[in-house]
């Protein structure tokens, strides 16, 4: 007899620095796709977040119900995620009047609700877990609302203490390089550090999104939202196309075999 141990594979993909770069992207996508919807087309941020947040329903169900890794699939729900994150916190901060501190406070409070509830009923909010709906679900929840925190993070760095969209992208590409640094020669969670991560570079998306299509006179390059957003979308599939990803994975338990 002898002991095996079996390996699972979850169904999101190694944490890599292609990934890293997709969601990059992808965040600053979401705040172009969400501003051409919301403003370009005229449909207004409350409108526009119904139409994302169907979408986006749609296809994390999809992602749920599927049994293994698919990609394209996870970086579209991705997408989904910032696009109607953006149209979500431009709501409450502007349509409502919370203010970019107050919408940063109240997303915030949420996020941290939704990973203590995973944190409570799983044990743990590792992202190398993911590969049951229930713990899938806590995920997608906790992303979307990372990723509509991030939103009102970049939109409060840049408006509201006066940086700008370029001053607030430098400032979060300098917090992402100290979680590096801690990631490589410090001894903190690995788990913490991803989800510190992971919210900092949708504030990072946010602001060079806006950099991008706000106009100069407010700090950007008054580019189009659509083309700009067909441009990083175009980007995003050639890179999930060409370059192989991989689902990431974790010992399984411990089974015997003669």
């Amino acid at each position: 007899m002898k002991h095996l141990m079996t390996v699972r594979a979850s169904k999101v993909p190694e944490v890599t620095l292609l990934f890293w770069i997709i969601k990059i992207l992808a965040t600053t996508l979401g705040e172009t796709g969400g501003d051409a919807v919301s403003m370009t087309m005229g449909l207004g941020y409350a409108l526009s977040t119904v139409i994302f947040f169907a979408i986006f329903a749609v296809v994390v169900a999809v992602q749920i119900r599927a049994r293994s890794f698919h990609p394209g699939l996870y970086w579209i729900v991705i997408v989904t995620t910032t696009t109607a994150g953006t149209t979500l916190a431009d709501f409450a901060d502007r349509s409502l009047g919370i203010g970019y501190a107050g919408g940063s406070l109240t997303l915030l409070a949420l996020l941290l609700l939704v990973l203590g509830s995973w944190w409570v009923s799983v044990g743990s909010i590792s992202v190398s877990h993911i590969h049951v709906p229930r713990v899938e679900a806590f995920y997608w929840a906790a992303i979307f609302a990372s990723n509509t925190l991030g939103t009102a993070l970049g939109d409060f760095l840049a408006d509201d203490t006066g940086l700008g969209y370029g001053g607030g992208a430098l400032v979060f590409l300098g917090l992402l390089a100290v979680v590096a640094a801690a990631y490589a020669w410090m001894k903190f969670s690995h788990t913490l550090l991803f989800w510190t991560a992971f919210i900092l570079t949708r504030p990072l998306g946010a602001t060079v999104g806006d950099f991008l299509d706000k106009p100069v006179s407010a700090g950007g390059l008054h580019l189009s939202r659509i083309i700009a957003s067909l441009v990083l979308a175009a980007i995003i599939a050639g890179l999930v196309a060409l370059v192989p990803q991989r689902a990431g994975r974790h010992p399984g338990e411990v089974q015997l075999s003669s």
